[in-house]
């Protein structure tokens, strides 16, 4: 008497959600290091989003509270430039990005001076608008 032997044809997905937990591990930790830039504190005021897409990343220097001046381009986005070569970097991308959209970062406590400046280097450097950062507002905040 031959007994018929029937294959198993269930897959088994242990592996798989071995490996999915392994890559959403690997997307956990690297997700907060992909965020790069300066920390610095931004005014709050109840302004419009700009319309930023994934492939117009926009140009944004950032002055920090000690008049440093930081760029988010280049080799070293996390050291701080001097302002010739803010204004080289900028020409570059703006020459090569005519509607790159342009914005400066300034720290609450820094002054109001440096802020200026660094939209004066953005506009030597041909950026026809050049927007302010903030942090978002609620709009039911008391004036006087």
């Amino acid at each position: 008497m031959a007994s018929k032997r029937r294959l198993a044809s269930d897959i088994n997905v242990v592996p798989y959600i071995d490996v999915m937990l392994v890559l959403l591990i690997i997307f956990m930790v690297t997700a907060p290091l992909l965020t790069t830039g300066v920390q610095v504190n931004l005014p709050e005021a109840p302004a419009e989003p700009m319309d930023i897409s994934e492939e117009n990343e926009p140009l944004i220097l950032t002055v920090k509270s000690n008049g440093e001046l930081y760029l988010n381009i280049g080799d070293n986005p996390d050291q701080p430039i001097s302002a010739d070569r803010v204004q080289e970097l900028a020409a570059r991308v703006i020459e090569q990005r005519p509607d790159v959209p342009v914005a400066v970062r300034g720290d609450t406590e820094g002054r109001y001076g440096e802020v200026v400046r660094g939209m004066v280097l953005l506009q030597r450097a041909g950026a026809s608008r050049v927007g302010l950062m903030t942090d978002h507002a609620d709009d039911g905040d008391e004036r006087g």
